[in-house]
């Protein structure tokens, strides 16, 4: 009794960290919009000042990532993280698909878009990058569709925002076939998305539990490990287990000696 009491203990000193974290999970991160279609008037605006809609863009495989642009933390590592991928691949942007950056900050102007984008071109290595990446801003009106489309959830703190690091790859006809998490991608499976979407098949995330474990490091600029949510789902879930053992094994006792 005494043990399971400190484990009773434990779980309770981990909860409230890891309910907080759950909270938060709540109001950050990506509800997966599988297979929703893009909405039909969502406006942006393109890299020579004018007003286009979204979807008229949208001609093949599409690799669509939210960002804003004077982000200290995250974008950075995601962006580097899609440079890398254009480089890495052997599909060829422009052809086989197309990037759209999109800022979710409509704070931010065309300029600003049009000088990251120069920063970022730098990183690629091959392929025409300069017309198969596009970048974009928006008005809070169309952000707010844009982000609701992705499922893209995030949280403004002062001047800056809290938000998650994914991508999302939509078909042809703008329908959302995959999510990829984190600032990595393989080239393989980026393969493989751009093939699924352009046949408008859509796959489930198969690293949404990586995606529980890890968080993102600002200052290291990586995912690590989720100590605190790992540590109190397992005590947590022990705990639970000790306790319907001693409150069903009197149940089951009394029904073994009954027969």
């Amino acid at each position: 009794m005494k043990k399971i009491f400190i484990l009773l203990l434990a779980a309770a000193l981990f909860l409230p960290a890891w309910s907080q974290d759950l909270v938060q999970e709540t109001e950050i991160g990506i509800d997966e919009n599988l297979d929703s279609i893009m909405p039909p008037d969502i406006y942006v605006t393109n890299e020579a000042g004018e007003k286009v809609l979204l979807n008229k863009l949208i001609d093949k495989p599409t690799i669509l990532n939210l960002v804003y642009y004077r982000c200290p933390g995250i974008c950075s590592p995601l962006m580097e993280g899609v440079a890398d991928l254009i480089s890495k691949t052997d599909m060829e942007i422009g052809k086989d698909y197309q990037v759209v950056t999109i800022s979710f900050d409509p704070r931010e102007d065309i300029e600003l878009a049009k000088s990251k984008k120069k920063n970022y071109l730098k990183l690629v290595k091959k392929g025409d990058a300069v017309n198969g990446w596009k970048f974009f801003v928006a008005d809070s009106a169309n952000v707010a569709n844009i982000t609701r489309f992705f499922g893209f959830k995030y949280k403004r703190t002062g001047n800056d925002f809290l938000h998650a690091a994914a991508i999302a790859v939509l078909s042809p006809k703008g329908k959302i076939t995959r999510y990829h998490y984190g600032t990595e991608f393989q080239p393989f499976e980026f393969r493989m998305s751009v093939i699924e979407a352009n046949k408008g098949q859509s796959q489930p995330t198969i690293n949404r539990l990586l995606k529980y474990c890890f968080k993102y490091d600002a200052e290291g600029k990586k995912y690590v490990l989720n100590v605190t949510r790992v540590s109190a789902t397992f005590i947590f879930g022990l705990a639970l287990s000790i306790f319907l053992y001693l409150v069903l094994k009197p149940i089951f006792s009394k029904q073994k000696a009954k027969k």
